[in-house]
């Protein structure tokens, strides 16, 4: 059901594009591949005939980097008010209520400390289950204070982005935290302690254009959409033709936006060689 629909020019704006897990035991892959939940938990969510990477959220990344799947999340409690007293088909708290209901979160975006690897390391990891990922002040707030607690205890960064873009029903306030988070990761630069951006699918619009560029290293995973406006939307703009997969990874990384692309299976081995690698610089 889609939260807003303009129906005098039939346009409806959907906050869902896919789920992020299957339900079931059984998964089948773009491709038409079937394999079980099991087998592909075992393999980080990864297709293993056509290394397809299912969408998965913070409850998926923490079990895959964290070591034994231990950490201590931070600011687990902060929750959406309403500064704009807005309403679309219902109003916002009760589409935040519904939402939180639905995935069992408190908003778009979780921060925990703890080791990979042995190696200290402060994650915020965004989940597109809850309203598309979307940047409200709640994201920016706890992505804000995850930094900080990073720079007090001067732990490497990671920051794990998947959202739709900012947050309509806050308006001003949404954009608002691009500029604060920001602003943290230059204060973490100053510091010299190690910033580390993972763009997954989708990575789009004001996350993009913010904190999912900042990093020592921004890398990515095979596939993932990454971009800032959607194809017509450009395509109207400039009145021209785009490229044929303009805003995957790849071309993302052959234009020079990306370091690298890194498998999910591979994840974590990449990650302790990073930050032993800047930690050492």
């Amino acid at each position: 059901m889609p939260w807003f629909t303009r129906k005098e020019k039939g346009i409806r704006t959907p906050t869902e594009a896919k789920k992020e897990l299957p339900d079931g035991l059984w998964y089948k892959s773009p491709a038409g591949k079937i394999i079980h939940m099991r087998e592909l938990k075992k393999n980080a969510y990864v297709c293993p005939d056509d290394d397809y990477h299912v969408r998965i959220g913070s409850k998926e990344y923490f079990e895959i980097l964290f070591d034994n799947n231990e950490f201590e999340e931070l600011d687990e409690e902060i929750s959406s008010a309403n500064p704009l007293e807005f309403v679309d088909s219902k109003p916002y708290p009760e589409r935040i209520k519904a939402s939180q209901k639905k995935t069992k979160l408190k908003d778009a975006v979780r921060s925990a400390h703890g080791k990979i690897n042995g190696l200290d390391l402060v994650i915020a990891c965004m989940d597109f289950s809850f309203i598309g990922g979307s940047m409200g002040s709640v994201v920016g707030e706890k992505i804000s204070r995850a930094i900080s607690y990073s720079l007090e205890k001067k732990i490497p960064f990671l920051m794990i982005s998947k959202s739709g873009g900012a947050r309509m029903m806050e308006a001003g306030y949404s954009l608002m935290q691009m500029a604060k988070t920001s602003a943290k990761l230059a204060l973490l630069a100053e510091a010299k302690v190690p910033y580390i951006s993972l763009l997954t699918d989708p990575t789009t619009g004001g996350v993009t254009a913010s904190f999912a560029m900042l990093g020592d290293f921004n890398i990515a995973e095979p596939g993932a959409l990454i971009g800032f406006a959607g194809p017509r939307v450009i395509r109207e703009t400039i009145g021209k033709d785009l490229p044929k997969g303009f805003q995957s990874a790849e071309f993302v990384l052959d234009h020079g936006f990306l370091d690298f692309i890194v498998d999910r299976r591979n994840l974590k081995r990449k990650l302790t060689s990073l930050i032993k690698m800047l930690k050492e610089k």
